[in-house]
């Protein structure tokens, strides 16, 4: 089986969810009409990665315009219970696409915002939601964490879906959580833009023997809204030059890494290669020594099928 995916390397309208979802369509539109079968957009694409921002915060003490610049975050996250769902999954109904989206996700539950991965089918709308399962350094004052259950994988029409965000990708034993269900298109949305993510981009795809697609943004401190400049003033212009990726199962990259500009990574993905790949090694078959090793994530939920 051969699919076409295409991996986004843009900058949102920073925290404004309308807008940035329209630039969400319009990057979709273009794509699907291109023949695309998958499109993954970069970590918090909405309504933004907030790099450089200290939301008024330092051990012991916050700010009332840290609180509010916090509050004109949670305002502009994504709600999967209001109308924002809909409209993504209209969206790829309506152009035949699946979606792989990074959001900042507010919750109602218990009013915590969470760095997510939305998976969306053309016909199944949301398949489920990956949280970051430890924010890092200082994101952990913006983002709740979420537990096993957020270790989710799709067993899908164009293959076995699954993946990570960021520095997650750097905990083994999560990785392995993933190569367990037998992942076969790893989705890897950053903000990590240093030449040394390619090589763990190139890692996990010979580890899990999996294609890899890493997703970044491309954004320069000059994009960020007036009202925003002070935040940031202290920030280098170009501080997230991208780095997106697309690696094969032997670790080749096929396309990228795209650095200090915006574009779009297209390439055909033939899964066969996924088999091919695993005559000399396969992680959780011929080289998994289960009279050695055991391992399970607690609360991990079975491969959902599309």
């Amino acid at each position: 089986m051969t699919l076409k995916v295409a991996v986004v390397q843009d900058a949102p309208v920073f925290f404004d969810k309308k807008k940035t979802l329209d630039k969400v369509t319009s990057v979709t539109k273009t794509y699907a009409e291109q023949g695309c079968n998958l499109i993954v957009f970069p970590e918090s694409f909405v309504p933004g990665y907030p790099r450089g921002f200290s939301f008024g915060a330092v051990v012991g003490s916050r700010n009332d315009a840290g609180r509010q610049l916090y509050t004109d975050y949670y305002n502009n996250s994504i709600d999967l219970e209001s109308d924002d769902l809909k409209y993504l999954e209209t969206l790829c109904k309506e152009q035949n696409i699946y979606m792989v989206i990074g959001v900042t996700e507010r919750q109602h539950t218990n009013g915590s915002l969470y760095c997510s991965m939305l998976y969306l089918s053309p016909t199944k709308g949301l398949l489920g939601v990956h949280r970051k399962i430890k924010p890092t350094g200082t994101e952990r004052l913006i983002w709740a964490e979420a537990g096993g259950e957020s270790l989710v994988t799709f067993d899908t029409k164009i293959g076995k879906l699954g993946g990570l965000i960021c520095w997650e990708n750097y905990m083994p034993l999560a990785r392995m959580s993933m190569y367990l269900k037998g992942v076969e298109i790893y989705i890897a949305p950053t903000a990590d833009s240093r030449e040394q993510w390619t090589a763990t981009m190139q890692q996990i795809a010979l580890e899990g023997r999996c294609f890899v697609l890493g997703c970044n943004q491309y954004i320069t401190k000059s994009m960020y809204p007036v009202k925003y400049a002070e935040d940031v003033k202290n920030e280098q212009e170009n501080f997230c030059p991208g780095g997106s990726v697309i690696v094969s199962p032997l670790g080749k990259i096929i396309e990228g890494p795209l650095f200090n500009k915006a574009g779009v990574l297209v390439a055909e993905l033939d899964l066969e290669d996924i088999k091919r790949s695993k005559l000399d090694f396969d992680v959780i078959g011929h080289y998994a020594r289960p009279d050695i090793f055991d391992f399970k994530a607690n609360n991990q939920p079975d491969i959902i099928k599309e």
